[in-house]
This record gives C-alpha cells, sequence and structure tokens, in this order.
C-alpha cells in the first residue's frame, strides 16, 4: 500500500499552492466516521463532474464528463484522475485561469459511502460496486473500468446506476433538476463572482437540530403497540376508518430531550438501522412525542406497495427507508391513549407537517367508511391489504377487535425449527420446516422451499449450523418421510411466510419464504395470536417440497417432449385459465421453430415460479442444478470477467425451462458461434402515453420504408404487449459498435425530422403522445423478446413475426394466443424466412445514404 504522500506527488506537482486557493494535502484531516463521497461540478477547459471516493487516506477520483446519470442504461464515462486529498471534499470556489483545471468549483453533492465488497479487489479488477448516501446520489452504483485501448493512455471507466428504487428513466435527471451547491446554495456563476453562501441555500440540505436543544421534555419510554386482529371482510359503516397494510417493520419513534429512539414492534432499539428517519423526526415542532408506524422499503413508488424483501435489502445496505406514520400517543408530555383514533390522527398530521417536504417521514391517510370498496381498490393497486380502526377506538397497547386486519394475501409468521436436505449441488438445504406456538407447545405447520435466493441461502445457513440440534422441538408428529432426513434446529427464528391458504388442520399450502422477522420474538408466534386455520386443500398438499428450481406434484403430472412437468394443474394465468402444463405444451409445440429463430443465442428467462400474480425474476446465469437440456456458454463480460449464459440448443430447453416457471425468453442479437458480430438489428416501436395501436402501425411502416431506401428489408413481430419490433436480418460482417451506431442514428433520424411522432429517448416525460423508436436493444448484451415466445401478461399472449400486410389488418399487438401460435406453426414464418433469403448488411454505402438523408 502506498504512503499517502506519495499517492499525493502528482496532486502536488500538477499545482502551485502560491497561486490556487485548493487545498496542499499537508493538513492531517480530522477523522470523520463512515467514508465520504463528493461530486464537484467542475468548470474548467470542458464542465465536467469529479467524482470522489474516500478510500485509504485519499480521496480516488474520476472526471464524469457528462455528470452522474441515475439512469441505468445511461453509462457515462468517468476517467480516473490523481487521488485528491480528504480535505478537497469541502472545497468550493474557483481555480485561477492559467492553473492546472483553471475554472469554477462547485460541491455539486456529499455523502458518504459503502462498498459490495473488497475496495482493493474491486480497483484491481475493474468492477466497484457501491451504495451511496448523498443529497442526490443514492442507492446502488458501479464503476467498471473500460479494455484499454491500443495507445490509449487515460484509465477509463464507466459509472453506472444500478436498477434499484432510486433509478429513473431520464438519463439526464440529476444534472438537469440540480444547479446548486448543497453546501453553500450557490449557483456556478455565484459561486465564480464569489457571492456569500445563500441564507435559503434551496436544494442545499438542512442540518437536522439537536435533539437536546429542540426538545424540551424527556423521551417517551417504548410502550406495547396496539395489534390488530385478522378479518375475512372489510366491515361497513361511516365509524370505522381504513388505512393501507403496509410491508415493513413495526415501529414506535420516541421524541424527547434525551434523544430519539425507533424501536420495533418487541421494543428492539432500531435507531441506527433505520437510515435517515432520526434527522427528519428531529425537524418536528414538539416538546417531546410517541409516533406509531410503519417503517417500508426507501426509493420511489407507492409506500403501499412497496415490499418487504426490498425493505430487507434496504437495512442490509444501509439505505434510507420510509416511515408511515398513523398514530400519536403521547404528546408535549400528555398522554392521548384514551382520546378517539380520529382526533389523534388529526393531530398527528398537524404535527408531521413539520417534517421536511419530500423527505422519509409520511402522514398515512385513511378514508372514511365503504370499507369494501377500499379494500377491493387497494387490493387491485397491488398492496398486501388495509387496516380498519373504530374511528372513536382508543389506544389500549394489545390486539383489539376495534383494530382489524383484511389481507389481501395470505401472510404470517412462524417458527424456523428445522430443514429439509437438498439434492441439488450447492445448495444448502430444500426448504424449512416451521411450526407456531399454542398451548404451549411448537406445533408443526409445515414446510416451505420457494423464496430463496442464493444469497438468503447462504445467509440462513450460516446461522442455522449455529442452531443445530439432535431432537426435534416438535410437540405433534412429523410426517414421517419428512422427519427421516430432518435436521432439527433450536426454534428462536422468526419467518415471514406468503401462502395461498392454511389446509383444514393448519398446514401451510402453497407457501413462500419472504424473509426474517428479527423484530419478533419467536415465542409470541401463534396461530391463536392473529389468524385462523383457513380450510382449502389436504394436509398432503401442505407438505409438498416447493425448493427453488424443482416443483412438485401438488396439481398432477404431465410429460412434455419427455420432460416431466410437475404441478401441471397449477394457474400460471389466472384471467385466462392457463396452466403451467399449458405453458410447458405451448413451448413443446412452438419450440422447432422457436430453436430455428431464438436457439443458440444467450436468453435471459423471466420465471414466475408462483403464476404472474406471484414474484418473478430475470434470470440470464447459469446456475447449480439447471436441467441438462439448457445449455450455457462462458462469456467474457465489459468487466473484463467471465459469466456462464443461458442458452438453448434444443427444442427440449424451452419446456424445461417452462418447469422451472419460466414464461418469457428473451435473446440476444448474436449466436454463440459468433458473439461479437450480431446477425439482426432490432427497433422496438414503443408507443408512449396516449398513443393507440394505429400509430403505432403507421411509425413501424415510416420506420420500414427508410430501411428499404438504404437497401435494407425487415420483418415486423407483435411483441405481444403494446408495440411492435422491426426486425433487420443481417449478414455477420458488422459488429456491435456499429450496430448500435446505425440503429441510434435511424431512431435520431426519425426523431429529428418528425419531431411530433417521434423521440428516440427513454424518458416517459418526453415520450407521452409519441412512438419511442427504442434502438438500445441493438448494444451487447441487451435483449430483446424472442419470436413465439409467452409474455407475463393478461391473456398470455405471443410475440408473433407478421407480414407487413398482416400488421396493418391487426388491431392490437397482444392479439396472438397460444391457439393462435399452434395455427401458424402450418404456414411459413415471414421471419424465418427472411433470415434464410436476406443476404444484406451494414455496409458503407448503407451508412452514406443514411448520412445523406440527415444532411
Amino acid at each position: 500500500m502506498a504512503a499517502k504522500s506519495d499517492r499525493l506527488s502528482d496532486y502536488a506537482q500538477k499545482r502551485d499552492f502560491s497561486v490556487t486557493s485548493e487545498p496542499s494535502g499537508k493538513a492531517i484531516p480530522q477523522k470523520r466516521g463512515k467514508p465520504v463521497f463528493v461530486v464537484q461540478k467542475h468548470d474548467a477547459t470542458r464542465l465536467h463532474y469529479d467524482f470522489r471516493l474516500e478510500w485509504d487516506g485519499v480521496l480516488l477520483s474520476w472526471a464524469v464528463t457528462k455528470g452522474p446519470s441515475d439512469d441505468p442504461t445511461a453509462k457515462r464515462l468517468a476517467v480516473r484522475a490523481e487521488d485528491h486529498p480528504l480535505d478537497y471534499q469541502d472545497f468550493e470556489g474557483t481555480i485561477p485561469k492559467d492553473e492546472y483545471g483553471g475554472g469554477t468549483v462547485m460541491v455539486w453533492d456529499k455523502g458518504w459511502w459503502g462498498p459490495h465488497g473488497d475496495v482493493e479487489e474491486g480497483l484491481q479488477k475493474g468492477k466497484l460496486g457501491f451504495d451511496l448516501h448523498g443529497k442526490r446520489m443514492t442507492g446502488a452504483w458501479a464503476l467498471v473500468r473500460m479494455r484499454r485501448r491500443k495507445g490509449e493512455k487515460r484509465d477509463n471507466w464507466l459509472l453506472i446506476k444500478e436498477r434499484d428504487g432510486q433509478a429513473t428513466d431520464d438519463e439526464n435527471h440529476l444534472t438537469d433538476a440540480y444547479n446548486t451547491s448543497v453546501v453553500s446554495g450557490r449557483t456556478m456563476t455565484a459561486i465564480a463572482q464569489d457571492e456569500p453562501p445563500t441564507s435559503d441555500p434551496g436544494s442545499a440540505p438542512r442540518q437536522p437540530p439537536d435533539p437536546a436543544e429542540t426538545f424540551t421534555r424527556k423521551t417517551p419510554k417504548f410502550t406495547p403497540p396496539e395489534l390488530a386482529v385478522l378479518d375475512d371482510h372489510a366491515p361497513e359503516g361511516e365509524d370505522w376508518l381504513h388505512e393501507p397494510k403496509y410491508d415493513g417493520y413495526r415501529c414506535l419513534a420516541a421524541l424527547g430531550r434525551d434523544g430519539i429512539r425507533l424501536h420495533t414492534r418487541s421494543g428492539k432499539d432500531w435507531t441506527e438501522r433505520f437510515v435517515g428517519l432520526a434527522d427528519a423526526l428531529a425537524f418536528l415542532d414538539c416538546e417531546s412525542a410517541l409516533i406509531d408506524g410503519e417503517v417500508v422499503a426507501g426509493g420511489g413508488g407507492d409506500p403501499a406497495t412497496a415490499k418487504f424483501s426490498d425493505l430487507q435489502d434496504d437495512l442490509k445496505a444501509g439505505r434510507p427507508v420510509r416511515f408511515m406514520v398513523f398514530d400519536l400517543l403521547e404528546l408535549d408530555g400528555r398522554s392521548l391513549r384514551k382520546t378517539g383514533l380520529a382526533e389523534r390522527k388529526e393531530r398527528l398530521r398537524a404535527l408531521i407537517a413539520g417534517a421536511p417536504a419530500g423527505g422519509p417521514v409520511r402522514y398515512s391517510e385513511h378514508i372514511v367508511g365503504k370499507g369494501p370498496k377500499v379494500f377491493k381498490a387497494i387490493a387491485e393497486g397491488g398492496a398486501e391489504g388495509i387496516i380498519s380502526k373504530r374511528a372513536d377506538s382508543a389506544y389500549t397497547g394489545r390486539r383489539s377487535g376495534k383494530w382489524r386486519k383484511v389481507k389481501a394475501e395470505r401472510r404470517r409468521e412462524f417458527v424456523i425449527a428445522g430443514t429439509t436436505p437438498s439434492s441439488a449441488r450447492g445448495r444448502p438445504f430444500a426448504s424449512v420446516l416451521l411450526g407456531t406456538h399454542d398451548d404451549g407447545a411448537l406445533v408443526y405447520r409445515g414446510r416451505v422451499g420457494t423464496g430463496f435466493d442464493a444469497d438468503t441461502l447462504g445467509r440462513l445457513e450460516a446461522r442455522f449450523s449455529r442452531i443445530e440440534r439432535k431432537t426435534s422441538p416438535f410437540a405433534d408428529d412429523v410426517p414421517r418421510q419428512i422427519a427421516r432426513n430432518a435436521r432439527w434446529l433450536t426454534p428462536n427464528l422468526v419467518a415471514e411466510i406468503g401462502f395461498a391458504e392454511l389446509t383444514a388442520d393448519g398446514r401451510i399450502r402453497h407457501g413462500r419464504f419472504e424473509g426474517l422477522r428479527e423484530d419478533k420474538e419467536a415465542k409470541a408466534v401463534s396461530m391463536q395470536n392473529d389468524t385462523r386455520a383457513e380450510p382449502g386443500g389436504s394436509a398432503d398438499d401442505a407438505d409438498d417440497d416447493t425448493a427453488a428450481g424443482t416443483d412438485h406434484d401438488d396439481g398432477g403430472t404431465v410429460h412434455v417432449r419427455d420432460i416431466r412437468i410437475s404441478s401441471a394443474d397449477r394457474t400460471v394465468f389466472p384471467d385466462a385459465g392457463c396452466t403451467k402444463g399449458d405453458v410447458a405444451r405451448h413451448y413443446g409445440t412452438v419450440g422447432d421453430r422457436m430453436l430455428a429463430l431464438a436457439g443458440s443465442r444467450p436468453v435471459s428467462l423471466l420465471r414466475c415460479p408462483r403464476g404472474t400474480e406471484g414474484d418473478c425474476f430475470f434470470q440470464k446465469h447459469a446456475g447449480k442444478g439447471f436441467p441438462g437440456e439448457i445449455a450455457s456458454v462462458p462469456i467474457e463480460e465489459k468487466s473484463g470477467g467471465t459469466e456462464d449464459y443461458l442458452v438453448i440448443d434444443r427444442p427440449e430447453g424451452f419446456v424445461a425451462a417452462a418447469q422451472m416457471g419460466a414464461i418469457e425468453f428473451h435473446i440476444w442479437g448474436a449466436r454463440t458461434d459468433n458473439l461479437e458480430k450480431p446477425d439482426r438489428a432490432v427497433f422496438d416501436m414503443d408507443p408512449g402515453q396516449g398513443v393507440d395501436f394505429a400509430a403505432v402501425r403507421a411509425a413501424s411502416a415510416r420506420v420500414r420504408e427508410l430501411l428499404s431506401d438504404l437497401g435494407l428489408q425487415s420483418v415486423a413481430m407483435v411483441t405481444g404487449g403494446k408495440g411492435v419490433h422491426v426486425i433487420v436480418p443481417l449478414r455477420r460482417t458488422a459488429r456491435w459498435q456499429s450496430v448500435v451506431l446505425f440503429a441510434r442514428t435511424v431512431a435520431t433520424y426519425f426523431a429529428q425530422t418528425e419531431p411530433d411522432r417521434f423521440v428516440a429517448t427513454m424518458s416517459k416525460a418526453k415520450r407521452k403522445g409519441k412512438v419511442f423508436v427504442d434502438w438500445l436493444r441493438n448494444e451487447r448484451g441487451s435483449t430483446a423478446i424472442a419470436p413465439y415466445s409467452l409474455r407475463a401478461r393478461k391473456g398470455a399472449p405471443v410475440a408473433m413475426p407478421v407480414t407487413w400486410q398482416e400488421l396493418e389488418r391487426l388491431d392490437a399487438a397482444n392479439t396472438f394466443s397460444m391457439a393462435k401460435a399452434r395455427d401458424r406453426l402450418s404456414r411459413p414464418c415471414p421471419l424465418e424466412r427472411a433470415e434464410a433469403d436476406l443476404d444484406q448488411a451494414i455496409t458503407k454505402p448503407v451508412i452514406e445514404r443514411l448520412e445523406a438523408k440527415l444532411e
């Protein structure tokens, strides 16, 4: 490890500190706690943004030419610069014109950062992932080093936003939205003219006040929260208030001169874990307060539909969260517990008005009366359910019939008391054995094997290995075939489980692991406390082992192309009445044609193990336990590392994927035998808000006309969604860069020549009333929906190649069902025919004709 003085030698040699006011780096920096990151807007020879991360006593630095973007598709060039001293993080001013880096410098963003792994290893390998906790840049990001070209001296990296709740689809959102300093509130012009900091810095963050100076009364003590009983129906009447049921951690916030404390439902102090909440609550104007609410995942979107698993990810990464407050127990030293709920909420609303606008502390709105209608609307919106409360109810701190929860999806806590072994290589266990404490004994409630990703399996196994025991902790009998090979655990971990229903004897049916509930004591988990056994199904159903990657016979077994399809009767598309067996049969039928069009290409699977109304996820990398019918290919990524990507190289592979819950197949534009040279270009004609399908058809025809003028023939494919893909089969001569440049130029041509109809950017705001000519699917590693693939959408539509004449007769892009797709197999496929007959390429004459149209 180089000494700090050596690491700053380049920095010092480039500057004359008798002229510039920049820090010399000789001062010993004050210990600051968490590692700092800072972004400085720098108007030098060219305007750019300097991105800096504190590490090993210096600020690692990159010059980001266009500034950071929170759009994951916008990969911003970041040129590695010399390390800077730590005290440079506070530098804001003007560097003299003739000096190195001469120009105005603004502290554009500042906060702290946390790496995803070993920093030195990431820098050496050229891929560094991290979370940012700034005023403007938040969430997960990555720096990825580009391969240096021959003769190139610069160390070029890419700054990329990861896809998370803080991401947007507007590539210039950050740089357009924020033009002032986060420390002084000044603009670049004001800094250049050496104007004093503004009294109201606008976007500059307000520092939270010291609770000891703000609050004058003692911090209230923790009190048990009010709990609700489960009900099947929302109550009628104007004397009930209805709120969303949030999917998070219950939290009681105590505010007073002794500090701010955030307690979980069981009284644990999670003030530090709930990032950002204490600072926001410090702004409230009161002497003291005790507030009840629910902590949910941070980021954008409706808090009522925020997922518990996302909240766990936020807590693990130390990201900010949100606090939905819905009750006020104490205010200014006075108890409000006997005051009616409606009045308590009015006082709470007035109190929360003092929290920072747009901050993490939010008031939970309610609706008076109309319970069944409220429940239906909230459930259809994707929320977990509602909490119905009597408007005049007191706060008793116990489970009261005056608070009722009505769930759209059944979900509750169970105690983990054992595991079953897995036959899959690398998987530490197949399922967890669950129970509840009822009548003084631990009662067996079934087993669950889905909902675990690789990271979750590893973390759970590490904890399980420390609590193993030799005997079963259950008081009743566990089915013999399960108990025979079970590993028993001390029952002190609590899991949240989503499930379809409970059988008549209280066993879980179709369960899914949602996460550990570390805020709840295992002894308190009881079926008697907040739910009832809800008949439906048999005890045998409840004991099906549904380990990830394996489906079992809880709904019949069929064989398609000699592939065993278990749970074939499980509903996948509820609105269309289609089952897992129907999906497998579809791919068994169209498999040969799909192989010709989509085979031998890297493929991403959209897997929905519990159907389209359950959780779905993409998977592109091969994993352990994959069936032999699905192949893989090693591909070198931009970071320089190599990963195994999924490939379907025989018809049975599509069926095997369906057995694993795959519904959609998304493919590269190149085949595995020549990955660096695409054999097609794709223009995704994606309608913005207010654009009907007739406009999409017309826009697709315009793209076809332009391509034809350039000497390139194309084929249309309705996507099964809202748009059309214009596909150009190509001879494999051009590399990715050339195809991307060509596609982007075509999109730009339409955006410039017909701006009222077309747009070439992903920004939803700019796409309203227009068709987005999406050229981004032509980048290396990007994918497009495969021909004849199902879509995980209402009605089970199929992506279908069509002739241009057929396209003119279609009323929508989702009109092809599985039955219609089967009927098409007796006819020639226009895309398959075009790929066989056309011999065309993106050549220099093609480019010249396109450039001539742009002049």
